[in-house]
């Protein structure tokens, strides 16, 4: 019997007990190859010993001080480090415990931001369908996510969604990707204009979207567009890096790779690995300029902003990564693990795509392979490999609703970046025995 309330109180789980390096190990001795890092945030692996000193030290000289009355060392510190690896500009940085409360800080930002500039009529928010910025009610709102809001509807304040840039899905026969990004640049230019062009605060998406669709990646020259069509209506833009930032792709910043800077940047797991709850949000100079100058205070605050033992923890990672290198072996192993997964799974009769960038890769499932069916939502094939290669040895993130909210079944891979290629050669035969093993599954209930 548990007094927790479990994700899925039908399931039974297994303890976990301890990790080291790349592997969990539960209660009965079982090994388990952390293929998703948890939900990508074990950039690092577990049991880095350096990132354990560094929170036993800290703990043993100052555990807490709340933000309203004191700064400390290694929060000062640890945003230092971000703004010296951000663009220039990019470098105010807002602590939080996890991504959900980064993306509502972010949106409350944009919001005073325009208030102390004396816009206060810019009150919409603009997302995509398909995204996912957390859980919370207000992250859940800002969410394009059907089948996340679908119990929560009537509690979410009403946000307007426009399409996502999904070129397997969405982009048109014989559309390049010059047009096809164009194309839903305007859709946002329209939206704003629907709304008003003076009263729209901040437009947000996920750089490489993660939970919801399975690392979509956009198509060249689509941000640089949106970006365009932000800043021509004093629109703040807002990218969401919780899943995608801080190395998992092959760049510290996902950003990097579209050629864009936000104005807004929110992050989290890979920011401390999960060696402490931490998030942050970087916002740009006039952004925190506005507040000083007007107001005086940002009207925000939760009880562990600035946390002293978590931005120890979160400093310790980062330097390991930059000390290591790991960022540019990020893409390495990213690009070898996605030629591995094209070469083990890309002729499947049930995989219609892989996809990714760095240790961020993705294999979406189809029925069939000639028209693109999807399976059933009702077989839940992604929850069945899932729970195959668990009982297997291999942690992998799944997702259904991968093309509408509904319809689609994705798995996601999100190693540590410390990971081997032997490790992942290892991790993919489990993948592939386990995708066989689910279908066959589904197929045996017709």
């Amino acid at each position: 019997m548990t007094h927790i309330i479990h994700r899925n109180p039908r399931k039974s789980l297994a303890t976990a007990v301890g990790g080291q390096g790349c592997f969990l190990f539960d209660q009965q001795g079982k090994r388990y190859y952390d293929g998703s890092g948890g939900a990508a945030v074990s950039c690092l692996g577990h049991g880095h010993p350096e990132v354990v000193e560094a929170v036993v030290a800290q703990v043993r000289k100052l555990e807490y001080a709340h933000s309203s009355f004191f700064t400390t060392e290694p929060a000062e510190q640890l945003a230092d480090f971000l703004a010296q690896h951000s663009p220039a500009g990019l470098s105010n940085v807002y602590f939080l415990s996890g991504g959900s409360e980064a993306v509502e800080t972010a949106l409350k930002m944009a919001r005073q931001y325009h208030v102390e500039c004396g816009q206060p009529q810019r009150r919409y928010n603009i997302a995509r369908q398909q995204s996912y910025h957390g859980n919370t009610l207000g992250a859940l709102g800002i969410g394009g996510h059907r089948g996340r809001r679908a119990l929560f509807q009537p509690l979410l304040v009403p946000t307007r969604h426009v399409s996502p840039c999904f070129a397997h899905h969405y982009k048109r026969d014989g559309e390049s990707d010059d047009a096809y990004g164009a194309r839903l640049a305007r859709e946002l230019e329209d939206t704003i204009l629907e709304l008003g062009a003076d009263s729209v605060s901040a437009f947000i998406a996920e750089t490489v979207v993660g939970a919801t669709a399975g690392a979509v990646c956009a198509v060249p020259g689509y941000f640089r567009k949106i970006r365009e069509v932000c800043d021509r209506y004093g629109v703040l833009l807002i990218i969401d890096e919780v899943m995608s930032g801080m190395g998992r792709t092959g760049y510290f910043h996902a950003f990097e790779a579209e050629q864009i800077v936000p104005d807004l940047l929110c992050l989290a797991k890979g920011l401390g690995g999960g060696y402490q709850p931490i998030a942050a949000v970087i916002a740009q100079d006039r952004i925190a300029q506005a507040f000083a100058a007007g107001s005086g205070a940002f009207q925000h605050g939760h009880t562990y902003v600035g946390h002293p033992v978590a931005c120890a923890a979160s400093l310790a990672v980062q330097n390991v990564i930059e000390r290591d290198g790991l960022v540019r072996r990020s893409a390495e192993l990213g690009a070898y693990l996605q030629q591995q997964l094209r070469a083990r799974l890309g002729d499947h009769p049930n995989v219609g795509d892989v996809r990714g960038r760095g240790l961020f890769q993705a294999v979406e499932f189809v029925a069939s392979r000639e028209d693109g069916t999807a399976f059933e939502p009702r077989a839940q094939l992604h929850a069945r490999i899932k729970d195959a290669a668990l009982s297997r040895g291999l942690l992998c993130y799944s997702g259904g609703g991968t093309i509408d909210g509904e319809r689609g079944d994705h798995i996601l891979l999100a190693p540590p970046y410390i990971t081997t290629a032997s490790e992942l050669d290892a991790a993919l035969d489990i993948l592939a025995q386990a995708v066989d093993a689910a279908i066959a599954e589904v197929r045996s209930l017709k």
